[in-house]
């Protein structure tokens, strides 16, 4: 190796410096795509530039954001290309263990997806943690960008505090974002136990997805917050309403608190199945992101 280090005019401090920071932005660039499939979903026709005034990645310019998108087909009009998940970045991905996974107790299964939400012309990041079996949200973060310590991480931290006591091989499922195979989320699961779980589109991580509309769509939006700090107040009371009293029909018309109140004196096994989505066979079309 030191012949390598020699031909390449670097010390091998130098060298493993520039791989850590390639390797930060390969995630960080994983995380931002589904963001823009995200965007792409809620407007069809707004380009690469004009996503990139509204997410404002603060570690990519205009130009390397724009070629971004060409790279994980953006530019070619394609049916349905916001749904694929893009792996070309040789990105880690872990086996999908949630579909058709039988529920039978809490901390078996838990869901995250970091999403959206726009204040005027400035995005923030919401990242949530469910519980499969309670409807329970566990964890969640707010955050100004997509640094892992601001999105999984926090949200993680907050989980593992809230329960305290987390069995061994709990199985934490996501989507192929960067953030959740970065070097310090798989410390932290590594840390607890925990087991990966990935899947290949948003269809198989249903429950997460759909969190996240109902947080953002039944609460935030009507609490109506104008910036950061009254977003994260706000998304701390829409969370507190929906664990305590939104009832839900998969757990007998009551709250996930409820629930699980009713399960530490009533242990009786309520089963569920985790299922894919199924896709709904569409002709739809995306447009060209510049």
């Amino acid at each position: 190796m030191n012949r390598v280090f020699i031909a390449l005019s670097m010390s091998k401090q130098s060298f493993h410096q520039r791989l850590n920071r390639n390797l930060k932005l390969m995630e960080y660039n994983a995380q931002l795509i589904l963001l823009v499939k995200k965007v792409r979903v809620d407007h069809p026709r707004m380009s690469s530039r004009q996503m990139y005034r509204l997410l404002k990645p603060s570690y990519l310019g205009r130009d390397r954001f724009e070629i971004l998108c060409f790279e994980n087909g953006f530019k070619v009009t394609t049916r349905r290309a916001y749904h694929r998940t893009t792996n070309s970045l040789g990105v880690t991905r872990f086996e999908d263990l949630a579909t058709d996974f039988v529920l039978s107790n809490i901390n078996q299964l838990w869901a995250s997806d970091i999403t959206y939400y726009r204040i005027g012309n400035t995005f923030y990041y919401l990242t949530f943690i469910l519980d499969l079996y309670s409807k329970l949200i566990v964890g969640y973060s707010v955050s100004l960008d997509l640094q892992t310590e601001c999105t999984t991480i926090a949200a993680l931290q907050a989980a593992t505090k809230m329960r305290r006591r987390i069995p061994s091989n709990l199985i934490i499922h996501s989507d192929g974002g960067g953030q959740y195979y970065s070097k310090q989320w798989l410390e932290l699961t590594r840390k607890y136990k925990m087991r990966n779980s990935m899947c290949e589109s948003p269809y198989e991580n249903p429950q997460a997805e759909r969190l996240n509309g109902i947080i953002k769509n039944d609460y935030i939006v009507g609490y109506g917050p104008e910036d950061f700090n009254q977003l994260i107040t706000m998304t701390g009371k829409a969370v507190t309403m929906y664990n305590k009293e939104k009832p839900h029909g998969s757990i007998g018309n009551i709250s996930p608190t409820e629930f699980e109140r009713r399960l530490k004196t009533n242990p009786t096994t309520v089963i569920h199945k985790v299922k894919k989505r199924k896709k709904v066979a569409k002709k739809e079309k995306t447009y060209e992101c510049g």
